[in-house]
């Protein structure tokens, strides 16, 4: 347990919304809905009278955190030495650029790519400009 938990390894601890919020509460419900065995396009389908902007995010940020704790299971088989490249099959790979330390679009091994995208992604969801978590932030 101790490796899964390394804040150097890929794991990391989902992002939590705050009881309370609405955001919270849309939350319960997303969740309520995949779990009821419900279709999907039904579970995601904006409730009346929410917010499109808030709905959204709520799944944007559960997603990031399933495939987080997808990823986590795999990320001890997918080393630097058995995954060297990052690859969609045979005809695709995939390089890392951000334009800090990597300007142009480098090859880099999949383990380094997807800790990379992993933490850029985590910026983005935590960015109170892009996802507010704050009523009334959200724009249209």
């Amino acid at each position: 347990l101790k490796q899964v938990f390394n804040k150097d390894k890929t794991f990391r601890p989902k992002r939590k919304f705050e009881p309370g919020t609405q955001r919270f509460e849309l939350h319960k419900r997303a969740q309520a809905s995949l779990n009821s065995g419900v279709d999907l396009k039904a579970a995601v389908q904006l409730p009346s009278g929410e917010d499109q902007n808030d709905w959204v995010a709520v799944h944007v940020v559960d997603f990031f955190n399933r495939i987080n704790l997808i990823y986590g299971t795999i990320s001890e088989f997918c080393t630097e030495r058995t995954c060297p490249v990052m690859s969609g099959g045979p005809k695709y790979e995939y390089r890392w650029q951000d334009d800090l330390k990597y300007k142009k679009p480098t090859a880099l091994p999949a383990p380094q790519y997807m800790n990379l995208l992993m933490d850029w992604i985590e910026v983005q969801i935590n960015n109170e400009d892009i996802f507010p978590t704050s009523v009334g932030k959200s724009e249209e």
